[in-house]
């Protein structure tokens, strides 16, 4: 297991099943950053929890992240937000890891409600023990990526 660093996020939507998923990422002896919630509020807000952990996998504080709210999708809207994440709902084992190999992701979103628990934790060590393969045709792709984020393109 090369990553190590870690963060985890969820509103409401994803509360049960992020502290599921804490459970078995400590017992797999990754170091979690978890930014909350805290407790099951169902008024809060996903971009109170996730915005922070993006930050910090955009500054490299942590390695990758995990974000989940209901259904996933306002998660990732959220997490893309932010220069230099690169975050995806996931649903299935292929793009858990390829996305990670092809397009460098640095950040898992997954539905609460819609994720089972344990399709969620194959999900959440596909993506975390893939590593970005760096071809060519990645990098170019990657690079055109940046440029926008930029404000080149």
């Amino acid at each position: 297991m090369s990553i190590k660093k870690i963060g985890i996020a969820c509103d409401h939507g994803g509360f049960e099943l992020k502290n599921i998923l804490s459970v078995l990422l400590k017992e797999q002896g990754y170091l979690l950053t978890d930014f909350g919630a805290f407790e099951l509020n169902p008024s809060d807000d996903y971009p109170d929890f996730v915005i922070p952990l993006a930050r910090a996998v955009a500054t490299q504080e942590l390695e990758r992240g995990i974000a989940i709210c209901g259904s996933g999708v306002g998660a990732s809207v959220a997490a893309n937000k932010i220069v230099g994440v690169r975050a995806a709902l996931i649903h299935d084992h292929f793009s858990a890891h390829q996305g990670v190999e092809d397009d460098d992701m640095n950040l898992l979103c997954l539905g609460g409600r819609v994720t089972a628990f344990a399709a969620a934790e194959e999900l959440v060590l596909a993506f975390l023990n893939a590593t970005y393969i760096g071809a060519e045709r990645h990098v170019r792709r990657l690079e055109k990526i940046r440029e926008l984020e930029l404000g080149n393109k």
